[in-house]
């Protein structure tokens, strides 16, 4: 085997956040993001009110744990966190303006098309649980 062959299976090998840098790479993300979720109109009333700090946190968890890291998520399943603001209002408009902000952030921060491609497609299949559908 070459060493462009184990180079290539090691990359295949490696989970997503392992491929987008770990841990910093999640904070500064999940950092990103927030700045930019709550100054968008369109969303930032669902987070009136919220610990951010903890928020932040439970984030960083969550995103960790989704992208194949260590699972110390320990908040709750996607449908029971949301159901109070699908009470409010929560739509498919609302999850894809946070999509967009997931993306945005993801190449501010200058990671590659392909891994921005893995990560919507993770946020993408908890759309039906976090509206409650």
């Amino acid at each position: 085997m070459s060493d462009n062959e184990e180079v290539t299976m090691s990359e295949t090998t490696a989970t997503l956040y392992e491929r987008v840098g770990g841990e910093a790479a999640v904070n500064a993300a999940v950092d990103v993001f927030y700045r930019k979720v709550l100054t968008d109109y369109r969303i930032n009333r669902f987070f009136d009110n919220k610990d951010m700090d903890a928020q932040i946190a439970k984030q960083r968890a969550f995103f960790t744990m989704a992208f194949g890291g260590p699972n110390n998520y320990t908040g709750k399943d996607m449908r029971t966190a949301h159901a109070k603001l699908v009470k409010m209002g929560l739509n498919d408009s609302h999850f894809d303006a946070v999509m967009e902000h997931l993306g945005a952030t993801l190449v501010e921060l200058n990671v590659p098309a392909d891994l921005i491609g893995e990560a919507a497609a993770i946020a993408e299949s908890v759309r039906a649980d976090v509206l409650g559908k």
